[in-house]
């Protein structure tokens, strides 16, 4: 994977984590964003995507999506990262425009990149397995420019918060690897369950895909907020209050809902991934680890400098 110039990857860390506001609040005195905090010991869950990140691509092949309102406390936690490979929105506007604001940038650089995008506040437990199937999703969009890859988790629970991704039939000659019939986010704890018993797998978000087949996908589900976007970001004397002036969308329901017949959807069964949208999700993958979560001990500070 190191060896293709064409590989990025693209690291969201735009969000402000609202979910998790009153536990970040508990362990720091300030609502900071999730991935900003140093949950599991001396590393937060950015710096752990960029650590994962490292696994796949040198940092000048890592670019990150940041929040302007966040730079205060980031700190020193994009370390390592070229600073022209640091994308400042000026405010968060969800998923959507937060990834659509990287990618026209990258597209400027060449349109032809390959990118692995990933959150920046998901747990996953095993960095070699996360990037080896990122490899193979990377060589799948390789080999079809034209289709998105999607890494699908194998469901241990109903769980109503996560999104699910209904597979269809099988790629031939790709183990594991599935079409995809439709996408469902946050269903009732019974549908869930439902959708689990008919082979349904987590939508984890981390998505391979090439920037210009991306970017048209966007343009078809979205046109609206795309053109939106576009004004905004062709005026930089203007971009934040162009930007500001968004209505907040999300990629999930915006455009990947609508456009599964694009979509591969490879399963992975390995990489003790969580979403840690809540609390009891932090709590469950502490648990395995045998790890006491910091608010049940003596408060402190979690969060950078």
């Amino acid at each position: 994977m190191s060896a293709s110039p064409l590989f990025h990857v693209l690291v969201l860390a735009g969000g402000d984590g609202t979910r998790l506001q009153e536990l970040t609040r508990e362990l720091t005195g300030a609502p900071i964003p999730k991935q900003y905090c140093r949950l599991l010991g001396e590393h937060s869950l950015l710096e752990e995507t960029l650590e994962r990140a490292r696994h796949m691509v040198p940092p000048a092949r890592t670019v990150v999506v940041v929040n302007h309102d966040h730079l205060p406390i980031i700190g020193e936690q994009l370390r390592g990262v070229p600073p022209h490979n640091i994308f400042v929105q000026p405010c968060g506007r969800d998923t959507g425009p937060g990834l659509l604001f990287a990618l026209r940038q990258l597209a400027q650089r060449d349109p032809t990149t390959i990118v692995a995008m990933t959150p920046s506040d998901h747990y996953v437990g095993d960095n070699r397995a996360f990037a080896a199937h990122v490899d193979r999703a990377a060589q799948i969009v390789g080999e079809h420019p034209r289709r998105v890859a999607v890494l699908g988790i194998r469901p241990d629970r109903a769980e109503p918060g996560l999104g699910y991704i209904m597979p269809s039939t099988r790629v031939r000659g790709v183990a594991n690897a599935f079409r995809v019939a439709a996408f469902q986010e946050k269903p009732t704890a019974d549908h869930a369950r439902q959708l689990i018993e008919n082979g349904a797998l987590w939508n984890s978000f981390v998505l391979i895909f090439r920037v210009d087949r991306m970017l048209e996908l966007i343009e078809k589900a979205a046109p609206c907020e795309t053109a939106r976007l576009r004004a905004a970001t062709e005026r930089p004397d203007d971009l934040a209050k162009g930007y500001r002036a968004l209505a907040p969308w999300n990629f999930s329901t915006q455009v990947l809902a609508r456009i599964p017949e694009h979509l591969v959807a490879l399963r992975v069964d390995d990489i003790h991934w969580s979403d840690w949208g809540t609390r009891e999700s932090i709590e469950r993958t502490l648990h395995a680890l045998r790890r006491v979560p910091p608010w049940r001990t003596r408060p402190q500070t979690h969060a950078a400098a």
